[in-house]
């Protein structure tokens, strides 16, 4: 079953951004309205427009009958809750997505290390020391992860550090989580 979020353009959302763009930083801006420390969110992206024709009620419902000006061409919508404790690489793993879903995105919160601080990752460590010797980095960065691709391969991402936690903080590009993409993009292969 579907948990429907109709995610609202962001105030500071640039309107000359693609709609793929625009959809990572609203979806961003969704996730950020909720806080810090939560599970990761998965979301269908859909054209708006096919939405609109071919299911008026849903829609209707997801506030979507009202004026478009400066909305997205394409409307996310959050599926069910990511099960806690699956690895998120076999989580996406078993993922198909309908012919009606263009693209989809997922956000989620990591640590990460600068790149001067990767040089001093200790060799031989498995995931779990691995992510122990992160965590108690004092380099570390909290930070929320948002990436978005569609069906033609397109990619974006919005990166926002948690001490920075504001919407004009956000950093965006297509390559910044190239891993993550790649397992989202596979959902559609």
């Amino acid at each position: 079953m579907l948990s429907m979020s109709n995610v609202s353009p962001s105030p500071g959302t640039p309107m000359a951004a693609s709609p793929l763009t625009r959809a990572c930083l609203e979806i961003d801006e969704y996730a950020a309205g909720l806080g810090w420390d939560k599970p990761a969110r998965l979301f269908a992206l859909v054209d708006t427009a096919r939405l609109k024709k071919q299911e008026p009620r849903l829609a209707s419902q997801l506030g979507l009958d009202k004026d478009d000006a400066g909305k997205t061409s394409l409307t996310p919508i959050e599926q069910d809750t990511v099960p806690s404790g699956t690895p998120l690489d076999k989580f996406l793993g078993t993922i198909a997505w309908p012919d009606a879903v263009v693209g989809c995105a997922l956000t989620v919160e990591r640590l990460m290390l600068p790149p001067s601080a990767e040089a001093s990752v200790p060799e031989g460590l498995n995931d779990k020391q691995l992510a122990k010797w992160v965590a108690g980095h004092p380099e570390r960065q909290e930070v929320r992860l948002t990436v978005a691709v569609l069906r033609d391969g397109s990619r974006e991402s919005a990166v926002r550090l948690r001490e920075k936690d504001s919407s004009t903080e956000v950093l965006t590009g297509g390559g910044l989580v190239p891993g993550l993409a790649e397992a989202l993009a596979a959902t559609f292969a």
